[in-house]
C-alpha cells in the first residue's frame, strides 16, 4: 500500500511573520526538529520512512498579511521537491491581489511541475468564490487549473493563527466553484472543521469534483464529524496537516485512523487508493 499524506507544511519558515511562528512554538516541542526537514529534504525523507509514509503533499501558498508568504514559496517548493519527486508532490498559490499578471503567473506555475494550487481563504482573506464579487484573477487561477487538470486545495474550516479571518472558511463557497468548474479537482481541505461539516458532507455527495482532505481532523473524532465516511471514501484522502499546531506527529494520526471502525477496503482507499488516483505513482 502506497500511503500518501496530502497535506503536510514543509515550508520556507524564515519568512514567516513572529506572529505564527510563536504560535507553532507554543503548540508543539522539539519545533528544531521542523526547521530541520524545512532545511533538508533528505531529513525529512527518512521521518517519513520512520513513519511509513510513502508520498507527501508539500502545502504551500502565498499569504503575505497573515503568514508572511510571498510567491517565493512556489520556486522554494518545486526546489525543494527535486530531491525525490515521485515522492515529495509540490503545492503552491498565485495570489488574486498579489499579481500583476495571474494568467502569467499561473502559466508559470504549471510549466514548473506544480502538482497542487492551494486557496487558503481565512489567510488569504477571501471567499473560495470570490470571482463573483469581482476578482476576476481567482477564476483565471481555477480556469488554468482545470484546463492542466492540476488539483486545487482549498482550506474550509476555522484557523488559529493571528489575523486570520475565519468567516472566509465556510465550505459553502465552493458550491459555486464545483458548479462553474465542473471539471476541477477540488481538495476541500479539513471538512469544514469543527463548524461546518454537515455543510462539507453535503457538498461531497452533491459534487462529482469534490474530494475531503481529513487533516486537521484528530482521526479518533473523524466517525463523529462525518458518521457516514463510509459513503465518501472513494473521495477521501488521508492528511494530517503537521506539523500545525494540535498535530504533534504523523504516527499518532496514522495510529489513531488504523484504529478506527472501518474496514480495511475503506481504510485502504483513504490512505492510499484515492490520492493515486489524484497524483498516480
Amino acid at each position: 500500500m502506497i500511503i500518501t499524506d496530502c497535506h503536510i507544511h514543509i515550508q520556507p519558515y524564515d519568512m514567516f511573520k513572529a506572529g505564527p511562528i510563536e504560535v507553532m512554538k507554543k503548540a508543539r516541542g522539539r519545533f528544531e526538529d521542523i526547521i530541520e526537514y524545512c532545511k533538508s529534504p533528505k531529513a525529512l525523507l527518512k521521518y517519513l520512512d520512520s513513519v511509513g509514509v510513502e508520498r507527501a503533499v508539500l502545502i504551500n501558498y502565498v499569504a503575505p498579511e497573515v503568514m508572511g508568504l510571498t510567491s517565493e514559496v512556489n520556486q522554494w517548493v518545486v526546489d525543494y521537491c527535486k530531491e525525490n519527486p515521485k515522492r515529495l508532490l509540490s503545492c503552491g498559490s498565485v495570489h488574486p491581489r498579489h499579481t500583476t499578471n495571474v494568467q502569467a503567473d499561473m502559466d508559470e506555475l504549471v510549466r514548473l511541475g506544480i502538482r497542487m494550487i492551494k486557496i487558503h481563504p481565512p489567510h488569504q482573506l477571501l471567499y473560495a468564490n470570490d470571482y463573483v464579487n469581482g476578482v476576476k484573477e481567482l477564476a483565471v487561477i481555477y480556469r488554468t487549473a482545470e484546463t492542466s487538470g492540476t488539483p486545487v486545495m482549498v482550506h474550509t474550516g476555522t484557523s488559529i493563527f493571528p489575523n486570520a479571518r475565519n468567516k472566509y472558511g465556510d465550505p459553502i463557497y465552493l458550491d459555486d466553484v464545483a458548479v462553474d468548474f465542473p471539471k476541477l479537482k477540488i481538495l476541500m481541505a479539513h471538512g469544514g472543521r469543527p463548524i461546518w461539516m454537515q455543510t462539507a458532507f453535503f457538498l461531497l455527495r452533491r459534487h462529482r469534483n469534490v474530494h475531503l482532505d481529513i487533516s486537521g481532523i484528530p482521526p479518533k473524532l473523524l466517525l463523529n464529524y462525518f458518521p457516514r465516511l463510509e459513503e465518501i471514501a472513494h473521495k477521501t484522502l488521508f492528511g494530517t496537516d503537521w506539523p500545525s499546531p494540535g498535530i504533534p506527529e504523523l504516527q499518532q494520526n496514522l495510529d489513531q485512523f488504523r484504529a478506527l471502525n472501518l474496514s480495511d477496503v475503506v481504510k485502504e482507499q483513504i490512505l492510499s487508493k484515492t490520492a493515486l488516483g489524484i497524483w498516480p505513482a
